[in-house]
């Protein structure tokens, strides 16, 4: 067992996924990357599918989530412990080359509920069409390192209106939102059948994708990205019915140092960027297009919220100390936080529950009572309830932490 120790490196997973960039996510861990493998996701957490390790001083690497249950109370505290019996977590670096596809996160109590009724039906958790990966939500946290583009929430009614209205290839959607159903509206466009879709969108392809091969189009304008998604994800002459949604939904351009909260049900897709994200310890994606994945169409609209969003954008507000910037949501099982520390004074902070630390840029040395570690960038460290640590730095260095909220608690 840890006995007193109080603070852990943490060693994170890659995920490959094959919209990710090949440079970024390399560069700042220092792998290398010879054969441009795509990475796209680097996990921080304790998922079942991919936990991260722990060093225990003299034993060498243990899974995260089985460290965990060595001593659930030790590590997260009691009250997270009595209240989520896991870390609540997972906490991601994403470089998003190619669009992700259109997705919707179920709510706690419907992912409980689905995830055992694929179970009792017998559906392999690996199966490619699996809808539910485990039992939790998924709200989740994004925070753009730099120029971020998203999808997010349906748009008001007067700004999808006036789009319906200006592009010809969509008049025959405005009869059907009618009273502002956002429901029929999306219901048309994913159940009428594929050659509806390539006869409404393949004109409207016809037009916009010349004017994006010769970088005629402008980020923020819909159909910049409904013809990038024309080139990555309509095969064999059928077009993605996904792409109806880019018009649908509000586009979004986050800054760095910008943030969005996307709740359960908010339809969303990420475009283009690189961000940090956390999110409630889940894997559960219902797809709704730009994919080449599973998608069940029931399942989706069941879950999907069928309301205006007007997307909120959080930009942080004082932490504990002056180096830290505290980006709060209603989610009870997160909080992020950005620390800016320099040489000019160190950081001192107490931990609620398990704590991951992640060191963006420069180097810090963190003290817990007798214990002491150094880190570099691309490099990260676990800290247990109730720890006091304090972050000392030469340099400007920039650490994003994950922790549990005390409204959480």
């Amino acid at each position: 067992m840890h006995n007193s120790t109080k603070i852990f490196r943490l060693e994170g997973k890659v995920q490959h996924y094959a919209w990710g960039g090949t440079d970024f996510i390399p560069h700042l861990l220092h792998y290398p990357n010879p054969g441009k493998a795509p990475f796209a996701e680097y996990w921080m957490g304790a998922h079942i599918n991919l936990p991260s390790d722990i060093i225990i001083p003299g034993k060498g690497k243990q899974p995260l989530n089985e460290f965990i249950k060595s001593d659930p109370s030790g590590i997260l505290g009691l009250p997270a412990s009595n209240r989520f019996g896991r870390l609540p977590y997972l906490f991601k670096v994403l470089d998003v080359k190619n669009m992700l596809s259109i997705q919707v996160h179920p709510a706690k109590k419907a992912a409980e509920e689905s995830f055992d009724a694929e179970n009792k039906k017998g559906v392999p958790l690996d199966a490619l069409t699996r809808n539910y990966k485990d039992d939790n939500h998924k709200p989740e946290l994004m925070y753009a390192l730099g120029d971020f583009w998203l999808l997010h929430g349906f748009k008001s009614p007067p700004a999808l209106k006036a789009l319906l209205q200006q592009i010809p290839e969509l008049h025959f959607l405005l009869p059907v939102f009618n009273n502002d159903n956002y429901f029929a509206l999306y219901q048309t466009v994913m159940t009428i059948d594929a050659e509806k879709v390539n006869s409404h969108l393949q004109p409207l392809l016809n037009r916009i994708v010349p004017l994006y091969n010769k970088g005629l189009l402008m980020k923020n304008q819909e159909d910049f990205w409904a013809a990038r998604a024309a080139s990555l994800f309509c095969d064999n002459g059928q077009v993605d019915r996904g792409i109806f949604s880019v018009y649908f939904f509000n586009l979004v351009n986050l800054k760095a140092g910008e943030a969005i909260f996307q709740d359960a049900g908010i339809p969303h897709a990420y475009l283009e960027g690189q961000n940090m994200e956390l999110m409630a310890n889940s894997d559960n994606v219902l797809r709704g297009g730009l994919t080449n994945k599973y998608i069940d169409v029931n399942e989706l609209i069941k879950h999907t919220k069928f309301v205006p969003v007007t997307p909120a954008i959080i930009i942080g507000r004082p932490g504990t100390v002056p180096q830290e910037k505290i980006f709060p949501t209603p989610a009870a099982d997160f909080e992020f936080h950005e620390i800016v520390a320099d040489d000019s004074a160190p950081v001192t902070l107490t931990s609620v529950s398990a704590d991951i630390f992640f060191v963006y840029t420069g180097q810090v040395l963190i003290n817990s009572g007798h214990e002491k570690l150094q880190l570099k960038s691309g490099e990260a460290f676990l800290v247990t309830a109730g720890a006091r640590v304090t972050l000392v730095t030469e340099q400007t260095s920039r650490v994003f932490r994950a922790s549990v909220p005390l409204i959480g608690l």
